[in-house]
């Protein structure tokens, strides 16, 4: 199992998983928008990020005691 993080930190990885996540779905409209297949790396990019962010968001809440 992995090291305790404090409250602060997971919540802080999940804002920033969170911004790389919409920063991917821009890329992927702007990418398929130029007529370029590249934008389908971006959708795959976007969703890894919004696992990351949603596990960490879920993370920094059961360590904060909520449900």
């Amino acid at each position: 199992m992995s090291q305790p993080l404090p409250p602060t930190s997971a919540r802080r990885f999940s804002v920033q998983a969170l911004i790389v996540c919409v920063a991917a779905l821009v890329a992927a409209v702007v990418a398929f928008s130029r007529g370029s297949w590249l934008g389908i790396i971006w959708i795959l990019l976007a969703g890894l990020a919004s696992n990351l962010a949603w596990y960490y968001h879920r993370r920094a809440r059961r360590e904060r005691g909520g449900p």
